[in-house]
């Protein structure tokens, strides 16, 4: 039987880059839903799920998921192009892109960073090599090529030891038992202000939400719960984090699976999910915490389904209290229940689980009734 599909092991810049753009949502249609494919499939949803995330083919998953392990993050901007030939060689193009992204003080140059005009002018007159290209053809150039003009940012790696381990035993758990599997994580603060987002509207006539708003309701968290075998996502909404709030999502968690079989809890490391008590009660209920390493929370399967829920019940909202919010954010999650997948899957996937059950009764029967004999 083949391997399933699915993307290689993120390092963590790559697992924090894609859980920035789902989260924020703020890119393009095709990098948002390339990310989303990207981050899903690292959180160990299988193809056939996360085709029915996106509302993509099957295929085009597989195809993105081949090309990210391939090329890297290099996969989110397909570079669809055509035209005329390039007046410019492909060695020429490379040595333009990698003079731009080179600090020109390492090229002798006395300034930190490249304008149009600066870098036009450098490559006429570089020693050995001359390229002429006019300040508009290098724009467009290193836009075709994605270089684009940005602010400097910071990064961080985990500095969590056991990073691989604890890696190795979410990839194990997700393998080898998928209907056992569980993912909690906290979502947002849901403050109650108007959220900017997009809606269909006539060209020119945006629909508006006011600017001014005072913060008096304060903020909930969404205690999310995610049943990675059945493609499930519920929560609760809570005022604040904290151990017991965690505990009582934890029991639910426990609940959906009432068969006293050991499940498996996937979480990140926050202190409020790992108090005493809490490792007490995983411990007497046969559950394993497996908790993402430090700053790796986008090893967790629920984070590539909270996009979604951003973008559709908070994005694009006005909300006038936390009841009201709580209510949109519960109808949401029914009808993306209903609508995970197809009815027939679900119905096969109950009649599954209704004659393990069974099969389990009567063999612990049979063993009580040889026990009397």
């Amino acid at each position: 039987m083949a391997e399933p599909v699915r993307v290689r092991r993120l390092t963590d810049q790559e697992g924090q880059k894609l859980q920035q753009i789902v989260r924020r949502g703020s890119t393009s249609s095709v990098r948002y839903r390339r990310a989303m494919m990207l981050l899903a499939s690292a959180g160990g949803n299988r193809v056939p799920v996360i085709a029915k995330l996106v509302q993509a083919d099957e295929d085009t998953v597989r195809d993105v998921i081949h090309r990210f392990n391939e090329i890297g993050l290099g996969c989110l901007d397909p570079g669809w192009a055509g035209g005329r030939p390039r007046l410019l060689s492909t060695d020429d193009e490379d040595f333009v892109v990698q003079t731009a992204t080179t600090r020109p003080t390492k090229l002798g140059q006395p300034f930190t960073r490249w304008s149009i005009r600066k870098l036009a002018a450098y490559l006429r007159k570089v020693h050995g090599r001359v390229i002429r290209i006019g300040r508009e053809a290098l724009r467009c150039l290193l836009a075709r090529r994605g270089v684009t003009f940005q602010r400097t940012k910071t990064w961080k790696e985990s500095p969590d030891p056991e990073r691989d381990a604890k890696l190795d035993r979410i990839e194990e758990v997700l393998a080898r038992f998928p209907d056992r599997v569980f993912a909690f994580d906290e979502f947002e603060p849901l403050g109650i202000r108007p959220t900017a987002g997009s809606c269909w509207a006539q060209q020119g006539r945006p629909e508006r939400h006011p600017a001014t708003y005072h913060r008096t309701h304060g903020v909930r968290y969404l205690h999310g719960c995610y049943s990675v075998g059945d493609d499930t996502l519920w929560g609760v909404n809570r005022r604040k984090k904290g151990a017991a709030n965690t505990l009582a999502a934890l029991k639910s968690i426990r609940t959906a699976r009432p068969d006293g079989a050991p499940i498996y809890v996937i979480l990140d490391n926050l202190s409020a999910h790992k108090g005493e008590q809490i490792r007490c009660w995983a411990k007497k209920n046969r559950v394993e915490l497996c908790f993402t390493p430090t700053y790796a929370s986008w090893a967790n399967p629920i984070e590539a389904h909270f996009g979604p829920l951003r973008q559709f019940t908070v994005a694009n909202s006005r909300h006038r209290n936390h009841t009201i919010q709580t209510r949109a954010l519960h109808a949401y999650l029914r009808w993306r229940n209903t609508n995970a997948r197809h009815p027939d899957l679900l119905a096969a996937q109950r009649k599954e689980r209704v004659r393990i059950r069974s099969e389990k009764g009567i063999r612990r029967g049979g063993r009580h009734i040889a026990a009397a004999a």
